[in-house]
């Protein structure tokens, strides 16, 4: 899907039919391919030497469509609440090999917020430039001393007497961090409150006090701007708090749940495409007379592989029906996020053996995809976490 040099005859060879999708959907995957390639394909190896993206690569992907697919039309927005677009999106970028790209975040984790707690004013204030790309946005729940434990979230915002909120912390692992206009951020504003003392607010890039730190140097996913944020004596207007006091963290578990299958769907998506073009090298490169695909070893891996990423794609579209259907549970949710990023960062590292040293060189896609994959399994919350929502949930 979109990955250089790969042919489809692996799809049409081994792949089961997908239901889950109609005529509406294939087009709008040939849109995304067509985007990708235009757009972003020529330019993703200079954005990963600079360490972010254009921003006008945000602006024309609004021109085109693909931000706030499910944002109402007199927003600017699709019109159409339907995941399977985001999932196409999604899965397009990741074969394409476009880790740079932070939509799916703008798309599947902030949209949500934005049009479930937002009131009327706030969304004729962020959704048009949402999705026409002029406002980039991030969400920032993550701190240097809590990783996966929200409830440990240092941040605080204390309300004045004028009623607004001064919001003081910092956050790490930001996606979109740099480019960010409008940033969610979790904050404690109950200091002895557990569950129901974190509250949401939409700081926006010109209030003083907000400040980006350094851009990370990450091992993979070196186009996206990632970065740490401090907030200083931030003055939020109450106007920018979003949805109700003392919600914050309900809110987020609320949400979670598509974050999290967003990752499944990407992490199917990139195994798929590793085993694609691991397919089309083996059958290339040769090794002792004949092709690498010839000796029974390289078809067996192959076969096992083929075997787990159809078994995975297979539970995740069920999972990305449910959820269509209002129906998806959280435990199914940390049952993809887990089980298919594991799985993609298996599949990613024995098709880099079966590349032998060429698998090695970051020339080729598949090793751009070993150092990419990596943090499926620990953003979103990371996969010990998952399980633990899952044994719970198994021992009632």
């Amino acid at each position: 899907m979109g990955t250089p040099g790969v042919t489809d005859e692996y799809v049409k060879l081994t792949a089961m039919q997908r239901d889950i999708f109609d005529d509406e959907h294939d087009a709008f995957r040939d849109l995304c391919r067509t985007f990708i390639a235009k757009e972003i394909t020529p330019h993703h190896e200079r954005w990963e030497e600079e360490g972010q993206v254009d921003r006008e690569i945000w602006t024309a992907a609004g021109a085109a469509g693909l931000l706030g697919m499910g944002v109402p039309e007199e927003y600017g927005g699709g019109g159409v609440d339907d995941f399977r677009y985001n999932a196409i999106l999604d899965e397009e970028l990741i074969g394409a090999g476009a880790s740079g790209i932070g939509f799916p975040l703008h798309n599947d984790v902030v949209q949500p917020y934005l049009l479930r707690l937002a009131n009327d004013e706030q969304k004729q204030r962020w959704l048009p430039g949402f999705c026409s790309g002029e406002l980039i946005t991030a969400i920032a729940m993550t701190e240097p001393g809590t990783g996966s434990d929200l409830q440990g979230i240092a941040t605080r915002a204390e309300q004045d007497d004028n009623g607004d909120w001064i919001l003081n912390g910092s956050k790490t692992f930001i996606t979109n961090g740099i480019l960010a206009d409008l940033v969610v951020v979790v904050a404690k504003t109950d200091p002895d409150a557990k569950h129901l003392g974190f509250t949401l607010f939409v700081v926006e890039r010109e209030m003083a006090g907000f400040e980006r730190g350094r851009r990370l140097k990450k091992v993979g996913m070196k186009a996206q701007d990632t970065a740490e944020l401090s907030f200083t004596d931030v003055r939020v207007p109450d106007a920018n708090r979003l949805g109700e006091v003392g919600q914050g963290f309900v809110y987020l578990m609320q949400n979670l749940a598509q974050e999290r299958l967003s990752i499944a769907a990407g992490s199917v998506a990139g195994a798929e495409a590793a085993l694609r073009m691991t397919v089309d090298y083996t059958k290339d490169r040769k090794a002792f007379g004949r092709p690498v695909a010839n000796f029974q070893n390289t078809r067996f891996e192959l076969a096992e592989m083929d075997t787990e990423v159809s078994i995975a794609r297979i539970f995740v579209d069920r999972c990305i029906r449910q959820h269509v259907e209002s129906e998806l549970s959280v435990p199914d949710a940390a049952k993809a996020k887990w089980w298919c990023s594991d799985l993609q960062n298996r599949v990613v590292d024995r098709c880099v053996q079966l590349h032998g040293g060429y698998g090695y060189m970051l020339e080729y896609p598949i090793a751009r995809a070993f150092v990419d994959s990596r943090v499926q399994a620990i953003y979103g919350g990371t996969n010990e976490i998952m399980k633990e929502i899952i044994g719970r949930t198994v021992i009632g």
